[in-house]
């Protein structure tokens, strides 16, 4: 009888070794993978709460100046950091520049671009939903009066929005 016992009892210390062992080996990599999903579903909630439409866009050729109106349309806001390491390029298609940014109120002289946001209700400098951004932009790149234009809006978010329009006077 104390043999069964002993061996029972060895089972008993052995399976609750192996169960630590177990737990040991098992609980980090669970841990990271919790992290690991946390961080990316956080990024993609930041991605499908970060939207911009174009709302309507104007170059004219020959002073080679280029305006354009954009909307957030998502549900947070854009800070001006973010607003800052923003790229622009603008030009005719295929053969476009990216803009350097003249923090506001100052003037963009070529190459360069500047920003002003409309209707800022709450006084905050933020870019938040339902605001305007109002681009304004010189290239030498834009074509003469009549021909096309290209403008890319790319945030450090990776979102990005482009179009093409005609070049006015």
């Amino acid at each position: 009888m104390s043999s069964e016992a002993f061996t029972t009892a060895m089972f008993l210390i052995a399976a609750i070794v192996s169960a630590g062992v177990l737990i040991n080996a098992v609980f980090p990599v669970i841990y990271t993978l919790a992290g690991t999903i946390s961080s990316s579903s956080h990024q993609v909630d930041e991605r499908l709460s970060n939207d911009v439409k174009i709302v309507t866009t104007y170059a004219s050729g020959g002073s080679k100046e280029a305006r354009i109106w954009l909307k957030n349309v998502g549900t947070s806001r854009i800070s001006p950091s973010d607003i800052g390491k923003a790229d622009v390029f603008l030009g005719a298609p295929g053969n476009f520049t990216r803009l350097g940014l003249i923090l506001p109120p100052g003037t963009p002289g070529p190459n360069q671009w500047t920003y002003e946001i409309l209707e800022d209700t709450q006084k905050n400098n933020n870019w938040d939903p339902g605001e305007t951004l109002y681009i304004r932009g010189y290239s030498d790149a834009i074509p003469g009066t009549g021909e096309v234009v290209y403008i890319q809006f790319v945030l450090s978010t990776g979102l990005s929005r482009s179009t093409t329009f005609t070049a006015g006077t």
